[in-house]
C-alpha cells in the first residue's frame, strides 16, 4: 500500500490526474486496451474535469479506454443521483472515447437484472481466473464505505458473485455495486479521499484492528496489484 498525502484537494486531484494518466500510457504501450472503473459522488469531478482538459486528454489514446463503474444508484440515467451521469458530463463528454467502449450499470433494468446484465459484460472482458481491470479508482465516504460495499451489509462478504444489488434501508433505494472478488484482481487500486470528516475512517482503514464489517474499505486489498491513497492533509490528520 502506498499512501500519497498532498496539502489539499486542488493538490490532490492534480496529481492523481497525472498519475492516472501515466498509468494509461504505459499500460497501452504494453496492451492494447485500458480497462478503466470509474467512480461516482462528488469527489472526482475536479479529477474528472482536469482529465478532460489539455495536458492530461491529449496524451490519453481515448480509442483504447475501456470505462466500467464501480457502483450505481438504482435511479434513472438523467437523475442528478446517477454516478454514471455526473461521469458523462465532467468527463466522458469532453474527450474521444469509443461509445461501444463505455458501459454503464443500466438502471433502466431491475436492479438484479442489471447486476446480471454487467457481470455478463465483465465476462466479456476477463477470465474466471488472473488480473481484471487495469484500474479501479473508489471514493471513500466517511462512514469507511467504498463501491456500494457499507457497513453491516451482506455484499461486503460476497465470495462468487462479480457484481449485485441489494435495498439499502438507510438510503430507501436499491444500489448495483462490483463485489470485492473482482476488484481485488486488478492490476491498480487508487482511493481519492480528502477532507477531515474522512480523517477517522482514513485512520480505521489503514491503521485500525481488521474489521470490514465497520470499514469496508479495508476488504479492498489487490491480491497482486498495487493499493494506492490519494488523499489530502485534512484526510490524512490522525495518521502523523
Amino acid at each position: 500500500m502506498e499512501l500519497h498525502v498532498f496539502k489539499d484537494v486542488n493538490e490532490v486531484s492534480k496529481n492523481l490526474a497525472e498519475w492516472i494518466t501515466q498509468k494509461i500510457e504505459t499500460t497501452l504501450a504494453q496492451r492494447d486496451r485500458f480497462t478503466w472503473v470509474v467512480t461516482g459522488g462528488n469527489s472526482p469531478k475536479q479529477l474528472y474535469e482536469l482529465l478532460a482538459t489539455a495536458p492530461y486528454s491529449n496524451r490519453i489514446d481515448w480509442s483504447k479506454v475501456h470505462v466500467f463503474w464501480g457502483d450505481e444508484r438504482a435511479v434513472p440515467f438523467d437523475d442528478n443521483r446517477n454516478n454514471a451521469k455526473m461521469t458523462f458530463e465532467h468527463l466522458l463528454n469532453k474527450v474521444p472515447v469509443v461509445k461501444e467502449q463505455v458501459h454503464i450499470m443500466d438502471t433502466s433494468l431491475a436492479p438484479a437484472e442489471s447486476a446480471k446484465a454487467y457481470e455478463t459484460i465483465l465476462h466479456s472482458y476477463f477470465n474466471a481466473t488472473g488480473p481484471s481491470f487495469d484500474l479501479v479508482l473508489n471514493g471513500m465516504g466517511d462512514d469507511g464505505h467504498t463501491l456500494s460495499l457499507f457497513p453491516h451489509t451482506p455484499v461486503i462478504h460476497e465470495k462468487e458473485a462479480w457484481v449485485s444489488s441489494f435495498y439499502l434501508e438507510a438510503q430507501q433505494m436499491y444500489r448495483i455495486t462490483l463485489t470485492a472478488p473482482i476488484v481485488n484482481r486488478a492490476y491498480a487500486v487508487a482511493f481519492l479521499t480528502f477532507g477531515d470528516n474522512k480523517a477517522k475512517a482514513l485512520y480505521e482503514v489503514i491503521r485500525g484492528a481488521r474489521n470490514i464489517d465497520l470499514y469496508p474499505s479495508q476488504i479492498i486489498q489487490p491480491a497482486s496489484g498495487q493499493l494506492h491513497w490519494f488523499v489530502d492533509e485534512a484526510a490524512a490528520g490522525l495518521l502523523k
